[in-house]
């Protein structure tokens, strides 16, 4: 259990934490969160310390993988645990903001849509032996979503007070970004994917001959 592998795991256990505070009912043993008014918004200051807990969650994501390969700590078991780290705190982050009616369900889809597309691509190339690396538009995908959850959990402050929708145009970004990936992966694995398939049907054509 390496540094890196240690701010993985803490990814989930913030992640946790966080589905907590945004969905336990918490009125029903006489909890209530401090309420303010900014402008004409009024703030719940739980969804801002969910917006700090899902900030040092992504944080982590940026320092994990960087202390991994800059110290040689890259494991199998790191690898796997990252991208379920990963899932579990945008992707659980993303439906509850949905639910709640923070974000439009149609980014969520897509994106989780995309993401599903994309791990099966590199199950796929794993059982082949071959490691799909990460794709600049990905990252930007990634960047893009999580600036974009921060700021839907902060109301989009301060760019509310001066009408501008920050939020919901880096959400929409990341989707678009998360659309042109998806189309990458798949452009650029095809050939693994059907690799098999295709070698298999040679190989009766020429037993038939």
């Amino acid at each position: 259990m390496n540094l890196a592998n240690k701010l993985t795991i803490s990814r989930i256990f913030l992640t946790v934490v966080l589905i907590t505070i945004l969905l336990f009912p918490f009125y029903m043993v006489n909890i209530e969160f401090p309420k303010f008014l900014i402008g004409t918004i009024t703030v719940d200051v739980r969804y801002l310390i969910a917006a700090g807990i899902f900030a040092i969650a992504s944080i982590t994501d940026f320092l994990d993988g960087t202390i991994a390969r800059r110290y040689n700590m890259v494991t199998d078991f790191g690898k796997m645990v990252d991208a379920i780290a990963d899932k579990m705190l945008v992707n659980s982050t993303l439906i509850i903001l949905s639910a709640q009616g923070f974000v439009a369900p149609i980014i969520t889809v897509i994106i989780i849509f995309r993401d599903t597309v994309v791990d099966t691509i590199k199950m796929i190339a794993g059982s082949k032996g071959k490691v799909v690396a990460a794709i600049k538009s990905g990252k930007i995908k990634t960047t893009f979503l999580m600036l974009g959850i921060v700021l839907t959990l902060c109301y989009n402050l301060p760019f509310e007070l001066f009408n501008l929708d920050i939020a919901n145009f880096l959400l929409v970004l990341a989707t678009i970004f998360s659309v042109i990936s998806g189309i990458q992966y798949y452009v650029m694995n095809k050939d693994l994917i059907f690799g098999n398939d295709v070698e298999k049907e040679k190989k009766e054509v020429v037993e038939n001959k």
